[in-house]
Order: C-alpha cells, then sequence, then structure tokens
C-alpha cells in the first residue's frame, strides 16, 4: 500500500498491509526542538528547523527524515500571524502575549486581554482577527500539490481550534472556570465571538481545499488526567452544541475524515463525540483515567479511530528500548484490530526522549506483524 492508502484503510475500518505511522503530521504528533535536532543529527539533515507551533516549540520535521521513517502522513499548516515584541516575546492574532523563559522548553503566557471583570461590550469590543486575511489559506494549494507530486503520504490540513482554547487564553485560566459558575453570559458571548472569527477562517481553508485534503485536524483541549476539566453538565449546555456546529460545517464542505485533539481522559464525552461527528480521537492518552487502549475499542472500535496512544508520560522518557517496543506491539494488538488505529506519540515526542527510543517507535511499527494480520 502507499502511506495514503495505508492510512484512509485504517480510518475506514480496514486492515492495512501494515500499522500506519504519524509524525509531524500534526501541531500535536511532531517533536520539541531540541529533540529534533539530535534526531536531524542522527539522518545527517542540516536544514534549518523551523516551527509548525511556537507555543508548544515543535517543528516541521524535514523530508529526508519521514521518508527515511516511512511516515504516512504530511501536514498542512496553515499561517499563524505574530507580532514581536521584545526578546523571546511575541504576540499571536487574538492578542495573547506569550514569553519564552531563559531555561525553558516552552513558551509561557503572560497576558489574558480578558481577564478579570468581564462584560459584554468588553468581548464585542475586542480587536478580534481579521477571519478574511489572505495568510489564513496563502499556500495551502501549492502545500497539497507538493504533497501530492513528491510523496505517497496522506494529507492532514490543519484548522482553527474552534473556541475552549482560544477563550482560555483570552480570559485566563483561573477566570475561565469561575465564570461557568458566575459570569456564563459573557462566557457564552466570549464562545461565539471566538468561534465567529474560527469558523470563518475554516470554511475559508476548506472551501480553498478540503475537497481534497483526506484528514482535517482541530483541537479543543477537554480533559485532565482524571477527567473533564469541567462538569459533564456544562460541557453538555455549553461546549457540546458549538463544537457541534462546528463539525457540522466541516462535514458540509469536505469529504475528509475528522480528526479532533483533546488532552487528557475523555471517557464521559466519548459518545457524544461519536454522536457530534469526531470520526478519530486524537492523542489518545492512555494514561487518563477511562482510557485504557483495549477498552477504548472494545467500546468505540466500530464507530470511532484512534490516533496516537504511544504513551509519553512513562514509557518514552524512562523506558527502555525492549520496553518501547513492547508497548509499539501492545498498541497494535490493542487497537488495530479491525483497522481503526493510527500509530504515533501521545502528544508531541518531548526533549527527555531519547533518538533510540524515536526510532524504536517506529522501525518496531514498520515490521510487526500483528495476530490479526
Amino acid at each position: 500500500m502507499t502511506g495514503r492508502e495505508r492510512v484512509m484503510a485504517a480510518l475506514n475500518h480496514q486492515v492495512p498491509d501494515r500499522t500506519p505511522m504519524d509524525l509531524g503530521g500534526t501541531r500535536d504528533s511532531s517533536i520539541v526542538v531540541e529533540g529534533y535536532e539530535r534526531l536531524k543529527a542522527h539522518f545527517g539533515v542540516d536544514s534549518e528547523t523551523t516551527l509548525c507551533d511556537r507555543m508548544m516549540r515543535v517543528v516541521h520535521v524535514d523530508e529526508a527524515i519521514l521518508t527515511a521513517l516511512e511516515i504516512d502522513t504530511r501536514a498542512i499548516f496553515p499561517g499563524a500571524p505574530l507580532r514581536e515584541t521584545g526578546e523571546r516575546v511575541w504576540v499571536d492574532a487574538w492578542g495573547v502575549e506569550r514569553v519564552h523563559p531563559q531555561g525553558s522548553y516552552y513558551y509561557d503566557q503572560r497576558s489574558a486581554p480578558l481577564q478579570g471583570r468581564m462584560t459584554l461590550s468588553d468581548v464585542a469590543g475586542h480587536p478580534w482577527p481579521d477571519p478574511e486575511a489572505p495568510g489564513h489559506v496563502s499556500g495551502l494549494r501549492e502545500r497539497l500539490a507538493w504533497i501530492r507530486q513528491n510523496t505517497d503520504a496522506a494529507a492532514i490540513l490543519t484548522l482553527p481550534a474552534p473556541f475552549v482554547h482560544i477563550s482560555q487564553y483570552l480570559r485566563g485560566f483561573e477566570d475561565w472556570y469561575k465564570d461557568f459558575i458566575v459570569n456564563a453570559a459573557p462566557l457564552e458571548t466570549l464562545f461565539d465571538a471566538v468561534l465567529e472569527v474560527t469558523s470563518r477562517i475554516a470554511r475559508r481553508q476548506l472551501e480553498e481545499i478540503g475537497r481534497e485534503v483526506d484528514i482535517v485536524i482541530c483541537a479543543d483541549d477537554l480533559g485532565t488526567q482524571w477527567g473533564l476539566q469541567i462538569s459533564r453538565d456544562h460541557y453538555l449546555k455549553l461546549i457540546k452544541p458549538r463544537h457541534a456546529a462546528y463539525f457540522r460545517m466541516i462535514h458540509d464542505l469536505t469529504p475528509a475524515k475528522l480528526l479532533f485533539h483533546s488532552c487528557g481522559s475523555l471517557a464521559a464525552i466519548m459518545e457524544d463525540l461519536v454522536e457530534i461527528g469526531v470520526e478519530v480521537i486524537n492523542p489518545v492518552q492512555t494514561t487518563a483515567a477511562g482510557m485504557e487502549p483495549a477498552g477504548l475499542k472494545a467500546r468505540y472500535g466500530g464507530r470511532l479511530c484512534f490516533w496516537g496512544a504511544m504513551d509519553s508520560q512513562q514509557v518514552l522518557p524512562f523506558g527502555t528500548v525492549e520496553e518501547v517496543e513492547r508497548m509499539v506491539e501492545e498498541r497494535i494488538e490493542q487497537m488495530g484490530r479491525g483497522g481503526g488505529y493510527v500509530l504515533s506519540s501521545c502528544h508531541n515526542i518531548q526533549p527527555d526522549v531519547s533518538v533510540v527510543d524515536v526510532l524504536a517507535i517506529f522501525e518496531r511499527a514498520k515490521t510487526y506483524r500483528p495476530s490479526f494480520a
């Protein structure tokens, strides 16, 4: 099979010739700069390192590395406008300022533009990004054409986060959580204002290449290690209907598979996600409550696909090569039966993961033949 055929077979609940693999196909399945530099050195790659997500400091993986590892996916990342405001400091299109502290691997949020007392007029008066800016779609068609001409991989288009992430950054996390109880009306207004902008941007991107890509991904973290970030009742009332509208628009504009990223435990809302159109879940944080891979496959395997599931909290940073290889085998056996599984790290590969363990993930996945094959 080609990489594209392999990925799409799995996402259509068919067993491909081997388990499809992803590295760098999304902003949540890439690798942090410091680890990437070691990977480049291993492969003798001397290209410039560029970031696909500045906050997390994760990279566009060089094509030579993707080819050498036989990765089955390629990313299409729209531009992300930002403004430099100082040394190691920048402001994104939403007005959120971030700083890269010395010695840190990541950027920290330094400001929340709508923090503190927030009224409806504060939301209305915020300087929202222009959804018609040309940067949102420039280069998308060219990147897709390059993927089709130079690889046999599946093409993944990254769409804007619907509204949860962005509203948290704008409001500040503490105020965001309190709003569900004491300030729900302005919070809902904020949700709708963000969703209006992201929906218009996503619509333009989908109208540009949505009919031709294989997968689209969007992200809004809903889980923690132990459960949802908010109560299920609040999810049902305030989050689910808005996600449903966003996902419905996506399905109206593209035949591509919808890949939804949310860290943490989603056990309480898996049925809801299936109901509102999610077809693939990433990153499958198997160490979170209720996210055991065999159980997920047993309950949802015929209706939902899984993308990720390689434990990045314990095994990848601290395990031996043999333990990493054993996890690869276990995940394929647990989640690959009947198709429905794309193997990648559970979220981005962190700097404390050795090159030999990174290589072990993909080398073992390429050669392992499961019992159901």
